[in-house]
């Protein structure tokens, strides 16, 4: 064996290289790795909910990757992105819920941000304050739908709320507004939901919603009336304040009533539009549904008269002021000023009228009697304070019928003046009277009477005469004063006179017959010394009382009031 075969010898063998029949097994991991991929991908695909896009007027709190969307404080999905759309007039947010909140999306579902807010049911979303605004849904019916209108205020009632939707129709919102509430007999029954103007722009919708039970009160026949505010009434029983509740005095609120009669009223209310009432007083004058106009001619001026101004027979409502205006006549240059009323039959409770006739049968031709029989309109105040006026009837048998006579769509009521006009007409005259008095000459003729009488009272004979009257009274009370000193012993001595006469006669008529002449002539003397006496005390009372009678006489006695 060669060198060279040694080293070859001790050299290892070469390996045999063999081709395994099938795949290597090294793939295996790829593969793997690809599948458990797929797996993944598919799963998280899978699992993956579904995506739609919300129109909203503004994004104001919301962000993509952090916005939520809730649905009864649950979290069902997330806002992805945002983007305006076309005309840049609206953003659309880019949302996806989770799987499980696919059967969400109908066209009848609804979406909107809460957010902080102070409205008229109080305060809302403050946990946001923390937590950042999100998105609220509403599921609703209808086909699969993934573009959806977002609500920018959140809605009053919820889709879920048992209740019937009404539309009432009026002509003054005054202080309703989206969220007011509604009121039946005093208990909280429902929302307003919002309002529009209505196609002839002279009338408001109003979109309202009944909870149940309440619903179940709806008739045809149902009424609804503005319940906001203080309603104010002064009465012959006093002061009545009424309000249905402080937030309807404060935010406004609509309250309905049913009446009991149930004659004609249907329950089905569908496609019904109500009325809704200034008040509740207005409700029973819409009840009266007869009238009959009249045009009156005042002749005095109408200021404080109004349209709606009551028309009263005998202190009774019976209609209504409709029209004031005025008039001008270019031939005649006058003024007229024609006032409408308007007068409800049905107010009158006529009582067993014959066929065909009657206040409520023919208006016209009843007021037309009434009109021979007497019967006037005037203008009477109604308010001192404010000075408002009404039209009064009543029957004035001795009046003159007064009419303008002015062609007219309307016939003709007579008038007279009213208490102002008659105070206005009495004011005139006097002042008419006045006007014509010379008050000049008066003034004259009164200035020389004063000046006569001051001459007289300033002459040196006037003061020579009073002196002398001052000297004559003083010698008329030393005269009094001694005619009083002895008085009272005259009076004594007649009274013991008259005492010893009658003692006197007392003896006589034992001796003398009671028709002899001395006896009779014995009495007539003492009923004359009798009146003296009486005479001479009724001059010293009348001297002790007024010692000026003597000179002046006795003074009048005072007449005597009934």
């Amino acid at each position: 064996m060669s060198e060279a075969d040694g080293t070859r010898g001790n050299a290892p063998p070469e390996p045999l290289l063999r081709r395994r029949p099938g795949p290597s097994l090294v793939w295996l991991i790829p593969l793997l790795t690809a599948l458990i991929g797929g797996w993944l991908v598919f799963k998280t695909l899978s699992e993956k909910g579904p995506a739609l896009t919300i129109s909203f007027m503004h994004a104001e709190g919301i962000e993509a990757g952090k916005t939520r969307i809730k649905y009864k404080n649950l979290d069902i999905g997330v806002v992805e992105g945002l983007r305006f759309s076309d005309d840049f007039a609206r953003v659309l947010v880019q949302a996806r819920l989770n799987k499980e909140a696919a059967p969400f999306l109908k066209r009848g579902t609804r979406f909107w941000v809460v957010k902080p807010s102070l409205g008229i049911r109080g305060v809302s979303g403050l946990g946001t304050l923390v937590t950042g605004a999100f998105i609220e849904i509403e599921p609703g019916q209808g086909a699969a739908e993934t573009n959806f209108i977002g609500l920018e205020v959140p809605p009053v009632v919820a889709a879920s709320q048992a209740g019937r939707r009404i539309q009432l129709v009026t002509t003054r919102l005054g202080s309703i507004d989206r969220g007011s509430p509604l009121y039946y007999q005093g208990i909280h029954a429902g929302e307003v939901l919002g309002y529009e103007m209505a196609n002839d722009y002279r009338s408001v919708l109003v979109h309202a919603f009944v909870k149940e039970p309440f619903d179940r009160l709806l008739r045809s026949s149902t009424r609804f009336w503005h319940a906001s505010g203080v309603e104010v009434a002064l009465g012959a029983d006093g002061l009545r304040v009424q309000t249905e509740s402080l937030q309807a005095m404060l935010f406004g609120g609509i309250a309905f009533d049913t009446p009991d009669s149930q004659d004609g009223a249907s329950e089905n209310t569908d496609g019904l539009v109500f009325t809704l009432f200034d008040d509740r007083r207005a409700i029973q004058d819409r009840a009266y549904t007869s009238k009959a106009r009249f045009v009156l001619h005042f002749a005095e001026s109408v200021r404080g008269l109004a349209v709606g101004a009551p028309v009263e027979f005998k202190g009774i409502k019976i209609g209504a002021v409709t029209g004031i205006r005025l008039e001008y006549e270019p031939k005649s240059g006058k003024f007229l000023i024609p006032v409408v009323i308007e007068i409800e039959p049905e107010r009158v409770v006529e009582r067993a009228p014959a066929p065909g006739e009657g206040l409520r049968a023919a208006p016209q031709a009843t007021f037309e009697a009434l009109v021979k029989r007497g019967l006037r309109a005037r203008l009477q105040t109604g308010n001192l304070l404010t000075g408002q006026l009404f039209v009064e009837l009543d029957m004035h048998p001795k009046s003159k019928i007064r009419l303008a006579q002015v062609p007219g769509p309307y016939p003709e009521l007579p008038t007279v003046p009213g208490g102002i006009g008659q105070m206005s007409t009495s004011v005139e005259s006097i002042l008419a009277k006045l006007d014509r008095i010379d008050l000049e000459a008066i003034g004259k003729d009164l200035q020389g009477t004063l000046a006569g009488t001051s001459k007289l009272a300033n002459r040196a004979e006037l003061e020579r005469s009073i002196a002398d009257l001052s000297a004559s009274l003083a010698s008329l009370r030393s005269i009094l004063h001694k005619v009083d000193r002895h008085a009272e012993p005259i009076a004594a001595n007649l009274d013991q006179a008259l005492i010893s006469a009658r003692e006197t006669l007392t003896l006589l008529d034992g001796v003398l017959a009671p028709d002899s002449p001395l006896l009779e002539g014995t009495s007539r003397l003492a009923e004359e010394l009798s009146e003296a006496a009486r005479a001479i005390r009724a001059l010293v009372d009348m001297l002790q009382r007024d010692p000026q009678s003597v000179m002046f006489g006795r003074k009048a006695p005072p007449e005597r009031t009934p």
